[in-house]
């Protein structure tokens, strides 16, 4: 059965049963019909939170198609309740641009999902929109302040950063004009859009740990300069006030469950190429506060989301993590080792053993932080027994647990042995988390210790308008934000071509984005894009409803 038909077998809990086993009075909630409900923030004690166990489930460099880094996350969380631990997993929300696009939905897969899967791949609770419609708000603040004769702070247009955002996937719209049509329609300058997840708005909204703190952050953010070289930003055009007002609702986590009936959290959607790529402090928090283990995942390979979330959320929020699950497949092993993309499903030891420093990257790379990992065998139907030996001898060779995890086709039962590894490793205490770097170190050394620490790489290049960025920073004064790269996902270097653990490359930043109101510098690498576009045949083409409203062929 696909994803969305075995969805369809379940009698889904209503969300007040759900929350009651989730520690909170359904009296408090605020439901959106009956399988999902907004949790206020009231409901956080980070005195229990901090009692909380957290682990985080990353992953090796990914396939084209994804590693199952959410299904991981979601069966991990069934077996942990199976084994008697009450936990919970707290995920991002799905972005319409990968729903209709190439990836699909991320809400799990077969027996380890959360639902209502429909809902909560396409509008949920509204989170998106309200996101969207924020940043848009100070978009047309800003051109309206241009506009405007009498209450002009003189913006110099040639210095704005800020652009539109949109939640789909639309590539004629990276570079547009604006202001055509003549003086009352606005003046005339070049901008773009931006795809919602990648919005400043979003990742203010994912590390903010209140209102207030969501205010001030917002208010925070750099507009750009005057024409007599003045900086502005949001506070100054009064606008964080109603943009926290289109807030209120979308800073509260969403509460929905697992296939299995136990209760999970999602909340925020940034991703983690050109973003911090996790979840939002808020709803980490209010899951720890109800959990005796939290269950949370950061996007793509660790060398993105996993990296961001340890040395932004996590020192933003004093979060101590006690273990990291590295979601491995033998498919994308066998792609780091040369196998072609449409034979990864033929057994091939050869090509796998080939891919498997790409693995020992990630591995080092978690050791960096001195937080145990555990490796985590996403089995497929097509893993020879062969291939998975070849794996677990590498990790004993390394001294790491391992563990087959059949999440896709047997849920919470499926993960009973990886779930008992990580109690093990927790029991343990072995987990003594630390950044990779002080936030007050200089800008271009804490791009360096990533880029050297983290990639591989053999040193960084600046162009001409990085080093002027870099100019701005200090002027500006934000020499010590912590640094978020945008970088592809499918190579540990800049080059998507360079698969496997590549080594003596160059990374080289082209520009530098400041994202003063979340707190931190975003250095651009390569060809990213934070606009990307649909495929020839996107997943819209088999997504549809039918005559009772039902929504078919979304996965």
């Amino acid at each position: 059965m696909t994803d969305l038909q075995i969805s369809k077998t379940v009698t889904l809990k209503h969300i007040s049963d759900v929350s009651k086993s989730f520690g909170i009075d359904p009296n408090e909630i605020e439901m959106y019909g009956k399988y999902k409900a907004k949790l206020p923030l009231k409901f956080i004690d980070k005195d229990k939170a901090q009692k909380s166990n957290l682990i985080l489930v990353s992953a090796i460099s990914p396939t084209p198609a994804g590693e199952g880094k959410t299904t991981v996350s979601i069966g991990l969380s069934e077996g942990l309740n199976q084994l008697n631990k009450k936990t919970t997993v707290v995920l991002r929300e799905p972005s319409l641009g990968p729903v209709f696009g190439i990836k699909g939905g991320a809400t799990g897969g077969g027996y380890s999902q959360v639902l209502p899967m429909e809902d909560i791949n396409l509008h949920f609770t509204g989170d998106f929109s309200a996101i969207e419609k924020a940043h848009n708000l100070l978009a047309a603040i800003i051109d309206n302040n241009i506009q405007s004769k009498t209450t002009s702070l003189h913006i110099d247009p040639r210095t704005i950063g800020w652009k539109r955002v949109v939640d789909l996937n639309d590539r004629a719209l990276r570079r547009v004009v604006i202001g055509l049509g003549g003086t009352t329609s606005g003046v005339p300058r070049e901008t773009g859009f931006d795809i919602t997840a990648a919005s400043e708005i979003m990742a203010i909204l994912c590390l903010a740990e209140n209102l207030t703190d969501l205010k001030t952050r917002l208010g925070n953010i750099f507009v750009g300069y005057t024409f007599d070289k003045q900086p502005i930003y949001a506070k100054d055009l009064k606008a964080e006030g109603a943009m926290a007002a289109l807030l209120k609702d979308a800073i509260k986590p969403n509460l929905v469950q697992t296939l299995e009936g136990n209760p999970a959290i999602i909340h925020g959607g940034p991703f983690a190429n050109i973003a911090q790529g996790t979840n939002s402090v808020i709803a980490t928090l209010m899951g720890m506060s109800h959990s005796e283990y939290t269950v949370t995942e950061a996007g793509f390979g660790f060398d993105l989301g996993a990296e961001k979330f340890f040395d932004i959320k996590c020192q933003s929020a004093n979060l101590k993590p006690k273990a990291v699950v590295l979601t491995t497949t033998i498919r994308a092993l066998k792609y780091h080792g040369g196998a072609d993309l449409k034979s990864l499903t033929t057994p091939d030891v050869n090509a796998l053993k080939n891919g498997l420093p790409n693995l020992e990257k990630h591995l080092e790379n978690i050791g960096k932080f001195n937080v145990p990992a555990i490796i985590a065998i996403n089995k497929f139907t097509s893993d020879s027994n062969e291939e998975i030996e070849v794996i677990t001898k590498f990790a004993k060779s390394k001294n790491i647990k391992v563990a087959v995890a059949d999440v896709w086709g047997q849920g919470g039962i499926g993960t009973l042995e990886l779930a008992q590894a990580v109690i093990d490793e927790v029991e343990k205490g072995s987990a003594n988390f630390k950044p990779l770097y002080n936030w007050q170190s200089n800008v271009k050394d804490k791009i360096e210790t990533i880029a050297t620490e983290i990639y591989g790489a053999e040193h960084v290049d600046y162009s001409s308008k990085a080093k002027a960025n870099l100019k701005t920073i200090t002027n500006l004064g934000l020499e010590n934000l912590p640094i978020c790269i945008a970088k592809t996902q499918k190579s540990l270097s800049d080059n998507p071509k360079l698969l496997g653990r590549p080594k003596d490359f160059i990374i080289t930043i082209r520009e530098i984005e400041i994202a003063a109101g979340a707190g931190f510098l975003i250095p651009i690498t390569g060809d990213i894009m934070r606009m990307p576009g649909l495929p020839a045949h996107p997943a819209s083409e088999n997504i549809d409803i039918n005559d009772d409203g039902e929504i078919v062929g979304l996965f």
